[in-house]
């Protein structure tokens, strides 16, 4: 025990560190525009630089079609509880992601950072922050290259900070968003090589809050043409039987213009349409590798 007590007091000491790091960091930008999504990376990079810069600070949302619509008003909400000045940048459909190319996190990154980089050089602020961690580094993200190759100044990477620490640097701090699931945009919703539209968007953000709002906050809902398969934790598949028991989610969906409503018995698995099948799976209805 005494060994788990000490190692816990060492945690709380590195993570301290880091943080101090990061403020030193932000505040020897002195201004900025932030990338301010209004999902937990982004949330906690705006708290740590509203108080390293003050009103040096600028953070934009990009109103995209597949940002969740909730992202958007929790984004403005948050900013506004830490008194920094936002914008929200409404930005058309960029015709590059209009098939969903198993690029489209680059391709996303390159034209949206560049708005943002646009935006800042026509207000006098050399530096473009974003709320890329340690963490993202172990993973499949092709979007990281585009901020390298603009130039994004990646704070939380910088200082060695993860998502552990950044759950409990919130929560120390207060901050509603310590404890909200990992967010992605609504096109890791549908296969790559799928036309996207706006409707198909809107469909698929209209069953995902719903379905947040019964208790599901880490739901995923993935469109496969007529098909919706549900992702939820493992442990709260029950729930979802449960709660089609009591709320009817099959008739709610199909309602919403989907044949047949799934649960994935995998459960939840960021990027689960980026998985190859194996030659004896079965394919996808809407053909997808």
């Amino acid at each position: 025990m005494r060994r788990t007590r000490g190692n816990a007091v060492t945690d709380d000491a590195g993570r301290i560190e880091r943080y101090r790091r990061l403020l030193a960091d932000l505040g020897g930008l002195q201004s900025a525009v932030l990338a301010f999504s209004g999902g937990l990376d982004s949330s906690f990079l705006l708290h740590a630089a509203s108080r390293a810069m003050g009103e040096g600070l600028t953070a934009v949302t990009l109103d995209t079609p597949y940002a969740p619509r909730a992202e958007i008003a929790e984004a403005a909400a948050l900013a506004g509880r830490l008194g920094v000045r936002h914008v929200v940048l409404p930005v058309p459909f960029p015709e590059a992601l209009r098939d969903n190319p198993p690029e489209r996190c680059y391709l996303c990154k390159k034209a949206l950072f560049a708005k943002l980089l646009e935006l800042a050089a026509g207000e006098g602020i050399a530096h473009v922050l974003d709320g890329t961690n340690q963490d993202d580094l172990g993973d499949h993200r092709p979007g990281l290259r585009a901020l390298a190759e603009l130039g994004i100044v990646s704070p939380l990477l910088s200082a060695g900070i993860g998502k552990a620490d950044i759950r409990a640097l919130s929560r120390q701090a207060g901050l509603p968003i310590w404890d909200k699931p990992s967010g992605a945009c609504l096109l890791t919703r549908l296969p790559h090589g799928r036309r996207v539209t706006a409707e198909e968007l809107k469909r698929i953000d209209t069953a995902e809050t719903w379905l947040r709002s019964l208790g599901f906050p880490a739901v995923r809902l993935r469109s496969h043409g007529d098909l919706a398969r549900l992702e939820v934790p493992r442990d709260q598949a029950p729930a979802v039987l449960e709660a089609d028991a009591r709320h009817d989610i099959d008739a709610k969906l199909k309602a919403l213009g989907y044949r047949h409503v799934t649960l994935d018995l995998a459960g939840y698995r960021m990027g689960s349409l980026n998985e190859k099948p194996d030659a004896a799976s079965v394919p996808p209805p809407c053909g997808d590798a």
